[in-house]
């Protein structure tokens, strides 16, 4: 379903738990809610929808074919070679803003039958995959 984006800085600036399994129709909510938004936005983060859970949903262009992919959980356990970047926000108004991310970051995640992976991303979808994680620790760009 898709659900109202969030644009309250007090609340998107409030840490998420952690998601289970009573939460994976909240990661459906989210995926139609990111898929409904596509011509704007890349990537996005539950507490965007109002729900303070780890869940994050993305762009995936890492693949030969880019698809959607959502994470619960998702931690950064390595990064590399940091760099300058702006970025916008469908939660945030006004205009791009500066921030520092990550070329290459290594993320164990949850997928939606709740196994644990690692995985290594790269360049753009690395940069969205980071915002979103932002967002699950309450920082706003």
């Amino acid at each position: 379903m898709v659900k109202e984006l969030i644009h309250d800085p007090i609340f998107l600036a409030g840490k998420s738990e952690p998601a289970t399994k009573d939460d994976l129709f909240v990661a459906q909510d989210l995926l139609d809610t990111l898929i409904a938004h596509k011509d704007s936005c890349v990537g996005m983060a539950a507490n965007m929808t109002g729900v303070k859970k780890r869940i994050i949903a993305f762009l995936d262009e890492s693949r030969r074919i880019s698809t959607y992919t959502v994470m619960l959980n998702p931690e950064i356990i390595k990064k590399d070679s940091v760099y300058d970047a702006e970025e916008s926000c469908l939660s945030l108004l006004g205009g791009p803003r500066p921030c520092k991310r990550y070329k290459s970051i290594k993320v164990k995640y949850q997928n939606l039958e709740l196994q644990t992976r690692i995985k290594t991303y790269t360049g753009w979808t690395a940069q969205i995959i980071q915002h979103e994680i932002d967002h699950c620790n309450g920082i706003l760009i």
